[in-house]
């Protein structure tokens, strides 16, 4: 499956948990759908690995939880999206595991630096943003589209 092209704002939250747990052996399975939709007032698990490779079907060992966020908006979540915390990029959208489900979604990002929450000093109530890295070509056609119909 692959990244579907979707026109999307950033959107984001605020932690209301922070995390000091790290795991080598944890056995996420990363589901096949590289989407998910988020919910206004949802709270989401954040976690970071630096396996390479890990994706949409993977399954993924190493890794460093941030904590749980809070979403603020609704928003869609793509593969690859850009995760900001604190105006700090912390990773990528590597997939997602549903073990905790419907309590909670895993968020798996992907990063050279895998570190915990506590480990990056964040608090509850720092801001996270996701900034979307897919879809966002289709303004700029749809813009085209209009300019070619107005001559």
């Amino acid at each position: 499956m692959g990244v579907p092209a979707i026109l999307r704002a950033p959107f984001g939250g605020r932690f209301v948990g922070v995390m000091a747990l790290s795991r080598d052996d944890r056995g996420f399975a990363l589901i096949a759908a590289p989407t998910r939709c988020i919910r206004r007032g949802d709270v989401h698990e954040l976690i970071v690995t630096d396996e390479d490779g890990a994706g949409p079907g993977t399954a993924v060992q190493r890794c460093r939880f941030l904590g749980f966020v809070e979403f603020d908006a609704a928003g869609v979540l793509v593969r690859g999206d850009v995760v900001e915390v604190d105006g700090r990029e912390v990773g990528t959208v590597a997939g997602f595991d549903e073990c905790h489900f419907p309590n909670h979604l895993n968020i798996v990002l992907h990063a050279t630096d895998a570190r915990t929450g506590i480990e990056r000093g964040l608090r509850p109530g720092t801001r996270l943003v996701v900034h979307p890295r897919s879809g966002n070509d289709l303004a700029r056609r749809r813009t085209q589209d209009t300019a070619k119909d107005a001559r």
